[in-house]
């Protein structure tokens, strides 16, 4: 159903079930997720506003720094498989068509360099 906001009618742009994918993820994120969020969030890095489990389109991206069209990504072992690679690629190639940059980071890179990832991310935002 439609949200009201201010006397008028908004269409949801993102259907329903993809929310609650994304409410489900945030609800039961990873320990590297939760160990970059706490750098992330609240405006703590740079004054950046990041989101987690955010939608573009169909797919959905650990996080996001809208006002800078940055998405960060926390792969596991997993994610070295054939398939969900390609996937990767094409949920990649699909964000930057519309002018997003995707940065992916390791698990064991947040474990064990969280410091070189949150200077990637600081330049990737251009601060």
């Amino acid at each position: 159903m439609p949200k009201r906001q201010r006397g008028c009618i908004m269409k949801r742009i993102i259907p329903e079930p993809y929310l609650t994918n994304s409410r489900l993820l945030r609800k039961n994120q990873t320990p590297w997720e939760a160990k970059l969020w706490h750098y992330l969030r609240a405006k703590r890095f740079y004054g950046l506003n990041f989101k987690r489990q955010v939608n573009v389109g169909t797919y959905i991206f650990d996080f996001s720094c809208r006002e800078k069209m940055v998405l960060v990504e926390a792969d596991g072992g997993q994610h070295s498989d054939k398939k969900i690679f390609d996937d990767d690629k094409r949920k990649q190639a699909f964000a930057e068509s519309f002018g997003y940059q995707v940065l992916r980071f390791w698990n064991n890179d947040i474990d064990n360099n969280i410091e070189g990832v949150l200077e990637t991310i600081k330049k990737a935002c251009g601060v």
